[in-house]
């Protein structure tokens, strides 16, 4: 059964969506779009090369097997996750906040 609590908004909401209330407004030219960008951002069609120190590979082998995912995809992830601006350094952050905190003289 569905453990999930709506609120009285949302249980009307569904209720109308489940009834057919709602149409889509999606038209095929936008739907066409959106289906290439969703194409040519999960296209890998490039190819790097670069030398890291033997800790590291081992670490992001170890971390991508615990991930069950391959070792290149997890590079890849990170590597797209902090261009996209939704990884962070927050080993920065800390000592940012560190700083900020001591007292000036």
């Amino acid at each position: 059964m569905n453990d999930v609590k709506l609120s009285r908004e949302e249980e009307k909401l569904l209720k109308a969506v489940e009834a057919g209330e709602f149409e889509s407004v999606l038209t095929k030219k936008r739907r066409a779009e959106l289906v290439a960008a969703a194409k040519n951002t999960t296209r890998k069609d490039k190819r790097i090369n670069i030398r890291i120190s033997n800790r590291d590979l081992m670490a992001i082998q170890l971390r991508a097997s615990e991930e069950g995912i391959p070792y290149q995809t997890l590079v890849s992830s990170i590597i797209h996750k902090y261009l996209s601006g939704s990884l962070k350094d927050v080993s920065a952050n800390k000592a940012l906040q560190t700083d900020a905190a001591k007292p000036r003289r």
